[in-house]
């Protein structure tokens, strides 16, 4: 993928394949653009709240969030924009962009690291162009019908490489697990699976490990919005991957009726394994 002027978009047809790299690039600069802001917040401390749900947000993702919806919305007028913090309740069209400007905002205000800015365009029901950045760790994943990484310098991508997800080891599985959230049926998931061993990380960055192959699967029976994982499926999925829901088929986005939730998941590098787990038909009740 080479830096390329964005291309205009239409709510009237989908992009081509020509045109999803284009975006999928700037989207890339957009996301690392906006890990510069969450950097200076973080270094600098950051005040945050709880919202209503429990879960916190701050500063950084509201100023993450402000900038990459004008950049959306100054490259591509007229495309609705639809982001965790302000604009939750907008309607989705034929074309749409998911926005989570601080994904694992936790281990954002506890300084791992291991946090992303996720971005992607929804043609439909399905991503075709993405980008998702990990600003503390200097790295940067992108996909429009191939699964690209660079590095990351002064906030800017650099040189992009092409990126695959691996076959499965034979000593076993890597299970990449949440180092804050866990449900007793993701273990029940795992089990039916040859894990080898356990890494804890955090965030969408999950996703970006298995599409370059630093891990094989992903559970999550808990709850997770759009946002959380539209980027990664796009991009895992162009690696060769896949992200398959309790029906075994790859998730559907733009559920405004559902107020744009997940139900649970699995995500392979492999897909031949994706039929060996059982995921339950909705997230576990929360006491």
């Amino acid at each position: 993928m080479m830096p390329t002027s964005a291309p205009v978009l239409s709510l009237d047809r989908p992009p081509g394949p020509a045109e999803r790299e284009a975006v999928a690039f700037r989207l890339a600069e957009i996301a690392c653009a906006a890990g510069v802001i969450l950097r200076q917040h973080e270094l600098g401390g950051c005040r945050h709240h709880l919202k209503a749900d429990g879960s916190p947000t701050s500063q950084a993702d509201l100023a993450a969030e402000a900038q990459i919806v004008a950049a959306l919305s100054e490259t591509w007028p007229g495309i609705p924009v639809i982001a965790e913090e302000t604009a939750a309740e907008a309607a989705p069209a034929a074309l749409f962009f998911l926005v989570d400007p601080l994904d694992g905002t936790k281990d954002f205000l506890k300084g791992t690291g291991e946090y992303t800015v996720n971005i992607a365009l929804i043609a439909g029901e399905r991503p075709v162009a993405a980008a998702l950045a990990a600003p503390a760790l200097g790295r940067v994943w992108a996909a429009g019908d191939r699964a690209v990484e660079a590095s990351v310098t002064e906030g800017r991508p650099g040189a992009f490489g092409p990126v695959s997800a691996r076959r499965v080891p034979a000593e076993g599985m890597t299970a990449l697990v949440s180092r804050s959230h866990g449900e007793a049926a993701d273990e029940a998931c795992l089990a039916a699976l040859p894990v080898g061993r356990r890494h804890g990380v955090s965030s969408a960055l999950k996703f970006g490990l298995l599409a370059c192959g630093e891990g094989d699967v992903y559970v999550r029976c808990g709850p997770t919005m759009e946002w959380d994982t539209a980027a990664g499926d796009h991009i895992l999925t162009q690696a060769g991957g896949c992200l398959v829901g309790p029906d075994g088929r790859p998730f559907g986005y733009g559920r405004r009726p559902g107020q744009y939730r997940n139900g649970p998941f699995a995500a392979f590098g492999d897909p031949t394994f994706a039929g060996r787990v059982s995921l339950p038909a909705t997230c576990p009740e929360r006491a």
